[in-house]
């Protein structure tokens, strides 16, 4: 069983806007990341793989506000959903599963992720 635990920010308003403007910033790395992988599949249908991206993004500035482990994280997590893409893509193609799965698709725009 897994728990959460909540931290309070407060009223302090700098500490609300540094919060706010990494989660903008994982917002965007997701997004850069999810676009590279669906490109690479769309042009050379060839996937992803788990370290492939922070190789991409390791210069990028989104990637460079967040702390390694953090973008590392979202980065992997980019990955892990196109390879389970393939896998059910590859179900499909064997007529495993009925129904055609679809590419992951981008984050909303103006959104936060953590």
């Amino acid at each position: 069983m897994y728990s959460c635990q909540q931290v309070l920010a407060g009223k302090n308003p700098e500490l609300i806007a540094i919060l706010k403007f990494l989660c903008e910033q994982s917002h965007k790395l997701t997004n850069m990341g999810i676009y590279y992988a669906r490109q690479l599949y769309f042009k050379s249908q060839k996937g992803i793989g788990k370290y492939d991206l922070e190789k991409v993004y390791k210069k990028n500035n989104h990637y460079k506000v967040l702390h390694s482990q953090a973008a590392q994280q979202i980065l992997r997590t980019v990955a892990e959903s196109f390879r389970s893409y393939y896998g059910l893509i590859k179900a499909y193609n064997e007529g495993t599963i009925e129904h055609r799965p679809r590419i992951p698709n981008y984050r909303k725009k103006g959104g936060m992720a953590t």
